[in-house]
């Protein structure tokens, strides 16, 4: 067992390029003593991520070398299968941060219940890999919940992470709304997208595509969120799509989210054109759109989370909505 777990962590140090990922964390410390880096605060900002994040990764090789050492083969086992997963990202934006949204389907106010209910699984989910969540957008439900929400999700691998959660999302429960406590089905529709930064030549944006709005914010920020017109509303009038940002203080900082979003939006549009052409021949293309439900989650007549594509199921549906989504996850990333 000891050899077998000896060649995993070789094998292991090549996929995550260690030593390569060493000499740059020697570039990039000496590019933040270089003070011109700090002239723009953003520049030096995102070298220090991208410090914190290949250090996390020596660290988490190092551990398991120093389990494999003083011999604690349980330790190393569990450690090492949730390293072997980043080896399954090497899509184009795996290591990007996400833009997760969700949306109310089918129920009325207990779908928009369980909109709510789903954000705060996958806020949950992104505490427990120390990811910073921030919201983007968000509209009440009429009675109770959320009709639609946006969190922007910014951790090392979290559009890997997450990007396989797109699809329709179905709650079976004795309804709260509902004298009789009648079981009730509803639906959200769980949307995830890559950030693409609005730096990025990968979407090109003409200004004469968009359509921009400007109206006073009705969420967080003090007063001067809603005596001063700082929310935006952008339409890109080629695609129809429409964004909305009103979470920040300032009118700029929003239009700068709110182009970020489009181009995410767009980019993802075209990654689906691109992965629709390369199915179709194999006759299993499904987009992550209503008609695409990929798991159920069943509080009543009996307790039982289940996914429709790897068949992994849970008998505790509480500690699942409370974020204990890594064996769902995992198991789709090996899909």
């Amino acid at each position: 067992m000891l050899e077998e777990q000896k060649e995993r962590l070789k094998l292991l140090k090549k996929s995550l390029y260690i030593d390569e990922k060493r000499q740059k964390i020697q570039e990039l410390e000496e590019r933040l003593n270089d003070e011109k880096v700090w002239q723009n605060w953003e520049d030096g900002q995102n070298i220090s991520r991208d410090l914190s994040a290949l250090k996390k990764d020596i660290e988490d090789y190092e551990m398991l070398e120093l389990f494999l050492g003083e011999n604690e083969p349980e330790k190393f086992e569990e450690e090492i299968k949730r390293l072997e997963l980043k080896t399954f990202m090497s899509g184009k934006h795996d290591q990007s941060d996400a833009i997760l949204s969700i949306h109310a389907g089918q129920g009325g106010t207990e779908a928009m219940d369980w909109t709510e209910n789903l954000l705060r699984m996958y806020v949950r989910y992104a505490e427990r890999n120390k990811w910073h969540v921030e919201e983007i957008n968000k509209v009440p439900g009429d009675e109770a919940g959320l009709k639609t929400v946006s969190i922007e999700i910014r951790g090392q691998n979290a559009y890997g992470f997450l990007k396989n959660e797109s699809g329709v999302h179905r709650l079976v429960r004795q309804s709260p709304f509902n004298a009789d406590s009648l079981r009730q089905t509803s639906f959200a529709l769980v949307e995830v997208i890559p950030v693409i930064d609005e730096n990025s030549d990968e979407i090109e944006l003409k200004e004469e595509d968009l359509d921009w709005d400007f109206f006073r914010s009705g969420g967080k920020g003090g007063q001067n969120v809603n005596k001063v017109s700082t929310a935006v509303r952008v339409k890109h009038k080629p695609s129809g799509i429409i964004v909305e940002c009103q979470e920040e203080r300032f009118q700029g900082k929003n239009r700068e989210k709110a182009l970020k979003i489009l181009k995410s939006k767009l980019f993802q549009i075209e990654e689906e054109k691109l992965e629709a052409e390369k199915r179709k021949a194999k006759g299993d293309y499904k987009m992550p759109g209503w008609g695409n439900q990929i798991r159920n989650y069943v509080l009543h007549p009996y307790k039982l989370v289940k996914d429709l594509r790897t068949n992994i199921e849970s008998t505790n549906p509480e500690a699942v909505l409370d974020g204990e989504l890594d064996e769902f996850i995992d198991a789709e990333i090996r899909l």
